[in-house]
């Protein structure tokens, strides 16, 4: 059986009773593999170049227990192990990756203005806290919400059971407690059955602290760069080829062996490469030429603080060329005009004009002055498409990375949560929900973790307080106590709450009404999207037209009182489609949405209630 180019790290199952063993180790003088069963045996690696060490092993086959034996004493997991049954520090597993039985040849991903992304934590999406739990629900994600795929938090393995994910250890080692390498193919495969693509979140700033054992086979790691999280990948110095190989191949090894449709790359600013080629531009390229060789559709989207349209722009204009990115300022213009939130990095947010221009042009600070940063932050997204950008009122970090974990359901009016989806659903961009918004789950989402290093728990909890002191927002839980990560799980009920039905609806039909009208779903570079801010109402007016049907008219008033709008523009006959006040989605109808505005003739203003979001059409 042949093996493309990137499965060539680790134990690769070259015939039933035969494994391959390869790793990179250049300082090593010897290497062996140990292989853990009835009769333990020893075998030598034989060194290559570059630093490679490899061997092939006859009367070895898959689900098989091994270690490598760096310089005779020193036994460690696989860099690259598939299987970490024991965690972090136990031995690793040989992987066949070709004894699983898909169903999916059908498949061939989504197109990403076609992504309504649902971001979930697999641990505490359900009470099972594994993939096989979460399949369970696809049938209520797919139909009940409406979203299109789903983006699970990274499953890396990491440290005992309780973990957001971003301290993962092994990165193509999928989290033994949610069901390990054969529960994940198996809730891919349940999602491409559903209709639904796969977002895996990927972790290539750092790797988590405990059971790293990455710097003792070789420099994985630099001093030259330092980041929040632990010491920086080592992606241009001396000796980085072989560490870029094997992120790429890692990257290729998700969407290869497990068949994922995107890789969401974790907090890219934090990667650091100063070489002629980025590693974001040859990581994007190597996965999207895998892409096309398997005639599938996959996308490479980023985290960045940068607000840098670089991570975005076409390779052949001089950027990185991914797919698409998070956008904070998004996230931050919203939160704070309904929060009023001003501490940390939320001083740089508030005004409506900000909120307008989000929607506009992605970018809130594209080159201004930022005071939270104390510089000026940012170049201009113009020139990207709409749906180049994921935005989101919620998400992991900025629930989770709240000191007490709050969601918007605990922090503004229930009229301003449907408010909130709206401008996320409703918009150009590809929209994302977190875990359990949809209803309006109050439970909090907390940091946790679950290490066995009493220094290194200690060290966390003193991070964790010194992260929220500009923020202001007192007692941090403790993030190893178990308490902390049962508190964090969805509350599940088979009687919700009248609230939490009605909030669902509206969710539902806002999702509905994205997929039906092309003006009210992904923008592309061509069609006109106008906004106006009403800065004495506290009101948005968004007047969007698609590349068919009818044109949309979307008010949003983000006042907390009743406010009067007049306003004339744009002209024409509009007919209601959707009013967060109607009782249906749990409103008091007091001041219903007219049936039909004509502008700017009748009326000659509106009256709108507390957070009212109003959606018309017209006919071109």
């Amino acid at each position: 059986m042949t093996q493309p180019w990137h499965l060539d790290l680790g134990a690769r199952v070259i015939s039933p009773d035969a494994v391959h063993f390869r790793v990179w180790a250049p300082r090593a003088e010897t290497m062996n593999v140990e292989l853990h069963a009835a009769n333990p045996r020893r075998i030598p690696l034989a060194p290559t170049q570059h630093g490679y060490w490899e061997a092939t092993v006859s009367g070895v086959s898959a689900d098989a227990f091994y270690s490598y034996a760096i310089n005779q004493y020193l036994q460690r997991p696989d860099p690259a192990s598939r299987f970490q049954p024991e965690g972090v520090h136990g031995p690793s597993v040989v992987v066949d990756p070709f004894n699983f039985p898909w169903t999916d040849g059908h498949w061939r991903g989504l197109p990403l203005d076609e992504f309504i992304i649902y971001e979930l934590h697999v641990g505490t999406f359900t009470l099972e806290g594994t993939f096989d739990g979460v399949i369970k629900k696809l049938p209520y994600l797919r139909d009940a919400v409406g979203v299109t795929a789903l983006e699970l938090m990274p499953v890396a393995q990491s440290p005992g059971v309780r973990n957001w994910g971003y301290d993962g250890a092994y990165l193509f080692a999928p989290q033994a407690n949610y069901g390990g390498p054969v529960g994940l193919k198996r809730f891919v495969d349940a999602c491409h059955a559903h209709g639904l693509a796969v977002i895996m979140d990927v972790v290539y700033n750092h790797l988590g602290p405990e059971g790293n054992y990455l710097g003792e086979y070789g420099p994985y790691f630099t001093h030259r760069y330092q980041t929040p999280w632990g010491q920086a990948i080592n992606y241009d110095g001396p000796h980085s080829d072989p560490v870029r190989h094997f992120v790429i191949s890692n990257a290729l090894y998700w969407i290869t062996e497990y068949h994922v449709d995107a890789l969401r790359l974790d907090a890219i600013h934090g990667i650091f490469d100063f070489s002629a080629t980025h590693i974001l531009q040859e990581l994007g390229e190597a996965v999207h030429a895998q892409a096309r060789q398997h005639s599938r559709a996959v996308h490479v989207i980023a985290e960045s603080g940068l607000n840098d349209a670089r991570v975005i722009t076409p390779v052949t204009r001089g950027g990185y060329g991914l797919d698409g990115q998070w956008s904070d300022d998004f996230h931050h213009a919203l939160h704070g005009v309904l929060t009023k939130e001003t501490d940390g990095y939320y001083a740089d947010f508030g005004k409506l004009d900000q909120l307008t221009t989000a929607i506009k042009d992605r970018f809130v600070y594209s080159g201004q002055y930022s005071a939270h940063r104390e510089r000026r932050h940012g170049n201009s997204a113009k020139r990207g498409t709409p749906t180049q950008f994921v935005v989101f009122s919620q998400n992991h970090d900025q629930v989770g990375n709240r000191a007490q974990g709050e969601r918007l359901s605990t922090l503004i009016p229930f009229e301003a949560l449907k408010l909130a989806a709206a401008a996320v659903l409703l918009s150009a961009n590809v929209p994302l929900l977190f875990m359990g918004e949809e209803y309006g789950e109050t439970a909090p989402f907390l940091y946790f973790i679950d290490h066995g290093d009493a220094g290194l728990i200690e060290a966390v909890r003193r991070g964790r307080k010194a992260e929220f002191a500009s923020f202001g927002w007192g007692d941090v839980p403790d993030p190893h106590a178990p308490s902390t990560f049962d508190r964090s799980r969805l509350q599940w009920t088979q009687n919700p709450s009248d609230r939490q039905r009605c909030l669902q609806h509206w969710y539902q039909s806002v999702i509905k009404l994205r997929k039906s009208i092309p003006a009210l779903g992904p923008g592309r570079a061509q069609d006109r999207l106008k906004v106006w801010a009403h800065r004495k109402a506290q009101v948005l007016t968004i007047h969007r037209t698609g590349h068919s049907g009818p044109e949309a008219l979307i008010i949003l008033s983000l006042n907390a009182d009743p406010t009067n709008l007049p306003f004339k523009n744009p002209q024409g006959t509009w007919d209601v489609q959707l009013d967060s006040n109607a009782p249906a989605f749990g409103g008091r109808q007091e001041t219903p949405a007219p049936h039909t505005l004509t502008l700017p003739q009748e009326p000659r203003s509106l009256h709108l209630p507390p957070y009212a979001t109003w959606v018309y059409t017209r006919k071109r």
